[in-house]
């Protein structure tokens, strides 16, 4: 395998982090719909750590982004 073939493979790989990090996002929402649903007077507590659990994950699917980008500069 040649090192054009590698850099594509990786980038894929680093793609599929993003992929991940959406479905853990639409998770996460999820949820906190779910929980508010139950119990209304909670959404000011729980609204906070969905939040931050967002931030988290969205973090993850820049970080697989930049990733991506890093190779594809170093393709060539």
């Amino acid at each position: 395998m040649d090192v054009h073939a590698a850099a594509l493979i990786g980038m894929g790989a680093a793609a599929i982090g993003v992929a991940g990090s959406g479905a853990g996002i639409g998770y996460i929402f999820g949820k906190m719909i779910e929980a508010v649903a139950r119990q209304p007077e909670i959404e000011g507590r729980v609204s906070k750590y969905m939040w931050l659990g967002f931030a988290l994950s969205e973090a993850v699917a820049l970080y697989a982004l930049v990733i991506a980008f890093i190779i594809m500069g170093l393709r060539k």
